[in-house]
């Protein structure tokens, strides 16, 4: 009789678990540059998201025992493949939303689209402004990573305090850097400040081409550059400023597109020869908190590194981990699946500790921004080529 009934549990057992197999994954889509100038970046995204559904998967899943599960496409950095996969996420059965906007200008155009598809977009690495400001209601738009009215006034007010204040602005042509102009021109009229020179860039310009701008800023008068630029182009600025006589050599405050790729490699010696501040949200770097030593363990864990300089674009990392959990909770807070009515519950979540921040909440019905002006750090390259914390106060 005792043994029939241990048969009874073990094929009760058995078939739970069978059913728990059954039920449909909930996927997470991720769309950034996983193979160009910011693939970098593009790969702590997905290995942020990763950590991140690994632990919600090991507790249980969500709804009732459903894994989470990230589909990820790749747009190399092209607006029309942007477009075409994020047409086949919002195809895609059981997909709740989409972890993009690396970079801005293969998202905003799809936006529209995305509103009508009630497609949850969710921001970990993107700073346009409009990727959250553009007027489509309900906003489906959510955001953990920077803005560029805050970084501007961040990297102002930086530079401010290392006693510069006028600045020059070298930005890439692009929607991203378009917003970057508008927001650093606002942060220095709040100081009765103009820019004293502004010059563009394309994606193609070698260090050669840099020459001119860097010494029209120059000839305006700059005491430093605020620059906004990838990798690439980033690593050419400062091949054509380390190359100008050291009296010379403007001293550049980046925002974070920089480290979003191959930088410090492309940059070589010329790194060392110039005076480089850059944005970041995060760095584990120094961090002794139960959270991020957790994730530092599980992180090497996963991908057999053994330091945290190791962890790859540690903002990007952290930022896609906090946004994962965050849809998480979303999703286990309206019970559902159900596009709408998980965008709704994003903006009545609970108090959660992330990696970055104690989200206190990370949204409401009028902010879909989770970060604050408080979150935001600056870096300097080591000469590993690492980024570590730069005094806060004072001249450099």
């Amino acid at each position: 009789m005792q043994r029939l009934v241990w048969m009874l549990c073990a094929i009760l057992l058995l078939g739970g678990a069978a059913h728990a197999q059954d039920k449909p994954p909930i996927v997470l889509g991720l769309n950034a540059d996983m193979s160009s100038g910011s693939s970098a970046a593009g790969e702590g995204l997905r290995r942020g998201a990763v950590l991140a559904i690994a632990e919600i998967n090991a507790q249980g899943g969500l709804l009732g025992g459903r894994k989470l599960q990230l589909m990820v496409r790749d747009h190399h950095g092209v607006a029309a493949r942007a477009e075409t996969q994020v047409h086949e996420f919002a195809d895609t059965p059981n997909l709740v939303a989409v972890l993009g906007g690396l970079h801005s200008f293969a998202i905003l155009p799809n936006l529209p689209f995305m509103h009508e598809r009630q497609l949850i977009l969710m921001a970990p690495w993107s700073a346009t402004t409009e990727v959250i400001d553009h007027g489509l209601t309900p906003n489906y738009a959510f955001r953990v990573s920077a803005r560029d009215p805050l970084v501007a006034e961040f990297l102002v007010a930086r530079a401010f305090k290392h006693g510069r204040s006028r600045l020059g602005l070298l930005l890439e042509r692009s929607a991203w850097g378009r917003s970057t102009e508008k927001a650093a021109g606002e942060a220095l009229a709040r100081r009765q400040r103009t820019p004293a020179g502004v010059q563009w860039f394309s994606w193609t310009d070698t260090d050669e081409d840099m020459d001119a701008q860097l010494a029209a800023l120059e000839k305006a008068g700059a005491q430093a550059i605020l620059m906004v630029a990838n990798a690439p182009e980033g690593s050419n600025i400062v091949k054509a400023m380390a190359r100008r006589p050291p009296e010379k050599r403007l001293p550049l405050y980046a925002h974070w597109g920089i480290s979003g790729g191959s930088f410090a490699r492309l940059a070589g010696p010329s790194l060392s020869a110039v005076e480089l501040y850059v944005f970041q949200t995060f760095t584990f770097l120094g961090a002794r908190d139960a959270r991020s030593q957790a994730f530092i363990t599980a992180y090497n864990q996963m991908f057999g590194t053994t330091r945290p300089e190791d962890i790859l674009v540690p903002t990007a990392t952290a930022q896609a981990y906090d946004a994962v959990w965050l849809l998480a909770l979303a999703i286990k807070k309206a019970g559902t699946t159900d596009r709408p009515q998980v965008r709704e519950a994003l903006e009545q979540l609970e108090p959660y500790k992330g990696l970055i921040r104690t989200y206190q909440p990370a949204f409401t019905p009028s902010r879909h921004e989770a970060l604050e002006l408080s979150d935001y750090k600056l870096t300097r390259f080591s000469p590993e080529g690492f980024l570590v914390p730069s005094p806060p106060e004072g001249r450099p």
